[in-house]
């Protein structure tokens, strides 16, 4: 019987700029989860204009899909890391201040 915790998954961790992104393909051990698939991926290398805190602490999804607790997920084979950036503007700040612009 083969130990489980040498099966190695293939992933990929995505982080997106509005002006390029970077997908990094990965083999992680078989238990790896969402977040240490980000620390492994290194994006702080290709964004140094960017803190590591930022990829340490961000929001993560796999396809889309916001993870509440991306300390405890689990990747599949297959699955795609997606770090969120920071927002620059709340979104409620945003529609308060287009409703704003709009009555002047």
């Amino acid at each position: 019987m083969a130990d489980s915790t040498a099966t190695m998954l293939e992933v990929e961790v995505a982080f997106a700029l509005p002006e390029r992104q970077r997908i990094m393909p990965l083999s992680v051990p078989a238990g790896t989860t969402a977040r240490q698939a980000v620390a492994m991926a290194r994006l702080e290398v290709a964004f140094p204009e960017y803190s590591p805190v930022i990829f340490r602490e961000a929001d993560l999804g796999i396809f889309g899909k916001r993870l509440r607790d991306p300390d405890a997920v689990r990747l599949r084979d297959g699955d795609r890391v997606e770090v969120y950036r920071p927002l620059q503007i709340d979104p409620k700040a945003a529609r308060i201040e287009r409703a704003a612009d709009e009555r002047r």
